[in-house]
């Protein structure tokens, strides 16, 4: 077994991280006037310089801004792309948790024109995040895979006018972001993910109907996202390390699909063209890790084992012998461990406290170098 010295890091994490009290007060006064846009981003810089401090303490050789400045961790850079928009219709997206149900409610999109990148999203963002981690700690980059902004709406949500045919569609989406990705390697990035939950909803009989009954072809669904996916980095700058993250939903400690990564796994491991998954595997709702046996030599795959909806503390002889597990179908030196989802995938956060969220990074780092060295 080795070290790794390129991402995805034997100790990782997804992404998002819990919202300060300090700067959801500054969010809070910016909504009614009380502060401008540059005192915000002035509590939003010290905010990320503390959380980047943070992940170096506890070990981590990654850093993200914690998404920080964003209030989800998709919509905030779809909405940024040319030719999508937010409408005045709702969608709902229906959660559980171990307490209940909740429902999420946010604006639909609409494609309304060309699919075009206008501005380099986050781009800024990351120059600042870059410019924080120091030579021993990689800055990480977050947005949400191209599938996102399909799955949101699917073809409904497309103007017929716009594009007749969906084909050109997926091509000017996946243009607009093979762009984003030569652009945010110019900055220096090299540590990209692509979050996304589509892959990992259609695992869900429930999903696949839903999808079908708006129209679309649920059953091979994935194997278009896909596509898609590798048309976007197909072009990526030598040195760009990028991975996607597949979760079941994450909002407020609830999530809105079940069931393991087997009706996608054979296409999504062997053909997506990533340099390591990120898979949600801390409760049974994710299913066991026989999948794993379609990841090809060569390519990483990040036990999401810590949970990040609630407080407790794993076990370090739990972390181990679940890793045991899961080499009995993939080689232990291609795996990695970090927490199944973020802490914050919205600005509200998960249910836990900013200590208990330490915890677990720590807990995370501190496994990860008895296993692998």
């Amino acid at each position: 077994m080795t070290l790794r010295d390129e991402p995805p890091f034997r100790a990782d994490h997804v992404g998002s991280l819990l919202r300060p009290p300090s700067l959801l007060k500054a969010r809070e006064q910016r909504a009614v006037g009380e502060i401008d846009a540059a005192e915000l981003r002035a509590v939003e810089d010290e905010a990320i310089r503390e959380v980047v401090r943070m992940q170096r303490d506890v070990g981590l050789r990654s850093a993200t801004d914690g998404e920080f400045r964003r209030t989800s961790w998709h919509m905030d850079f779809i909405y940024r792309l040319g030719g999508i928009r937010p409408t005045d219709e709702k969608i709902q997206v229906h959660f559980r948790n171990e307490d209940g149900e909740l429902d999420f409610e946010s604006a639909a999109l609409a494609v309304d024109g060309p699919i075009t990148l206008e501005e380099t999203v986050f781009g800024s963002d990351f120059e600042f995040l870059h410019a924080q981690v120091g030579d021993d700690v990689t800055a990480k980059l977050t947005i949400p895979s191209p599938s996102m902004v399909h799955y949101r709406g699917g073809r409904a949500a497309i103007d017929p006018d716009v594009y007749p045919d969906e084909e050109r569609f997926w091509a000017d989406l996946s243009a607009a972001y093979a762009e984003q990705v030569r652009r945010v390697a110019a900055l220096g990035c090299r540590y990209l993910q692509l979050d996304d939950t589509s892959l990992a909803y259609l695992n869900d009989p429930a999903q696949r109907r839903l999808l079908t009954d708006r129209g679309d072809d649920a059953e091979h669904q994935h194997l278009r996202y896909i596509r898609q996916i590798n048309a976007a980095i197909a072009g990526r700058p030598a040195g760009l390390n990028v991975t996607t993250h597949m979760c079941r939903g994450n909002f407020r400690s609830s999530w809105a699909a079940e069931g393991g990564y087997d009706f996608v796994a054979e296409a999504l491991f062997s053909e997506l063209a990533v340099d390591g998954f990120f898979l949600e595997y801390d409760d049974d709702r994710s299913g066991g890790f026989a999948p794993l046996r379609f990841v090809p030599p060569g390519k990483m795959v990040v036990l999401g084992l810590v949970t990040t909806k609630r407080g407790a503390l794993e076990s370090k002889d739990t972390l181990k012998r679940r890793i045991d597990e899961a080499a009995r179908y993939i080689p232990v030196d291609q795996l990695c461990l970090s927490p199944q989802c973020g802490f914050s995938s919205t600005v509200e956060g998960n249910a836990l406290t900013y200590a208990e969220q330490v915890a677990k990074l720590r807990l995370i780092a501190e496994t990860a170098a008895e296993v692998w060295g």
